[in-house]
């Protein structure tokens, strides 16, 4: 197992990506903090990591209250005597047209997918900073780094985690922690209107060389990849699951 012995806190934990994510990390051995705005103990991603033999603490936490996000991390490293690798993965989407986004959509947007990101990555770094080690993964989008119609918010939000993430590896490497994004591009609640509706299915195939979506399941080995030792020389980096859709 290439996880063994390590922790990973993965937000946005209840279902899609997150959820998948959790499964992998916990089949290479690593234990849990799964994070959800409306994660419950009975929820099956959590019944599942247990099952795999992994320990779990489980938290409702909304990422984009810097308050909520700085006690979940202190609770993580309370009950666990480390904390090795975080997914940033939680975020929404609003879609409006920019002429109709109202100043609510832009927040919130900005406040989840952004701020949260940026909250959990600095009250994470700073536990990672006295282990001198540690791999921070967060999400951005093929969107932000092509531009896209209708979710301007999303696109400006995951544009900035991808600047984040350049800055903070470079602010980190001394500490040995490394920071890295992916931009993924699968068939889950948050894009079932792409990849589902006429109207835009047909459209986004076309950019994309493979042809299809990715399953959630398809993002874990990725992500079990930069959170492992095989990737120890990997930092700063923003690698695309998307069916070649961004070729950088």
């Amino acid at each position: 197992m290439r996880l063994k012995g390590k922790v990973a806190i993965v937000t946005g934990a209840r279902r899609g990506i997150g959820k998948a994510v959790a499964l992998a990390l916990a089949g290479e051995g690593a234990d849990l903090v799964l994070v959800s705005k409306n994660l419950q103990e009975e929820d099956v991603v959590v019944q599942e990591v247990k099952d795999l033999g992994r320990k779990v603490l489980v938290k409702r936490v909304d990422v984009g209250e810097k308050e909520q996000v700085e006690a979940m991390v202190e609770e993580a490293a309370a009950f666990f005597p480390r904390i090795d690798i975080l997914f940033n993965n939680a975020g929404v989407c609003k879609t409006a047209m920019l002429w109709k986004l109202t100043p609510e959509e832009w927040d919130e947007v900005i406040r989840v997918n952004l701020s949260g990101t940026f909250f959990c990555l600095q009250a994470v770094s700073k536990i990672m900073m006295s282990q001198e080690s540690g791999s921070i993964i967060n999400v951005t989008s093929s969107e932000a780094l092509l531009g896209t119609i209708g979710q301007v918010n999303y696109a400006a939000a995951k544009g900035g985690v991808h600047a984040l993430t350049k800055s903070a590896a470079k602010e980190l490497a001394r500490f040995g922690i490394r920071v890295n994004t992916i931009a993924p591009m699968a068939d889950t609640d948050m894009t079932k209107l792409i990849a589902h509706d006429p109207r835009f299915k047909d459209k986004y195939l076309e950019r994309m060389p493979l042809g299809r979506f990715a399953g959630p399941e398809e993002i874990g080995p990725t992500i079990v990849f930069l959170a492992s030792d095989e990737s120890g020389f990997i930092t700063g980096q923003t690698i695309g699951i998307d069916g070649g859709m961004v070729m950088l």
